[in-house]
């Protein structure tokens, strides 16, 4: 779904363990790295469509997780003039996300990145907070900023509790 300005409607996904650290997968074939995401299909709510990302990239489902929080509002990122494809209708000029956090609750060994047809990761790994929002491609930098921050104090606060 893209929206009147050329947003395509999305949902980032910030999987965290026990200790803080945060699930950073490495795209199929290719070195870069990034958090689960994917787009909302037409009808879908952007909780429903978490729950099918996070099935489709990882491999867990419902019931192995717990939503901890989600973005106030959309984030939203354009991708860089010479990655658009001008041919396409309607223009996509980027994406707007929905951001979850969601805390793992069974073990590492139930990610499963085999579990669709289509893999998106083919290594995942578990990093610290930070590091993906220095890591990612240089367009989603700011937006991983902007979801990490927002997230951040909920992480502390849970901590400290």
């Amino acid at each position: 779904m893209i929206d009147e300005d050329g947003f395509r409607a999305n949902v980032g996904i910030i999987l965290c363990n026990c200790d803080g650290k945060v699930f950073w997968g490495k795209r199929l074939g290719q070195e870069s790295w990034q958090f689960p995401q994917g787009g909302i299909d037409q009808g879908e709510s952007p909780i429903d469509a978490m729950y099918r990302e996070l099935h489709e990239e990882t491999g867990l489902q419902r019931d192995q997780v717990e939503i901890m929080g989600q973005t106030r509002g959309w984030l939203r990122y354009r991708i860089p003039h010479y990655m658009i494809r001008r041919r396409s209708r309607p223009l996509c000029i980027g994406q707007k996300q929905r951001w979850f956090l969601l805390r793992m609750l069974c073990r590492d060994g139930d990610v499963n990145l085999q579990a669709t047809q289509k893999p998106e990761f083919d290594h995942w790994e578990w990093v610290d907070y930070w590091t993906p929002a220095q890591q990612v491609v240089f367009f989603k930098r700011k937006v991983y900023r902007r979801a990490l921050n927002e997230f951040a104090l909920l992480l502390e606060s849970e901590r400290d509790a």
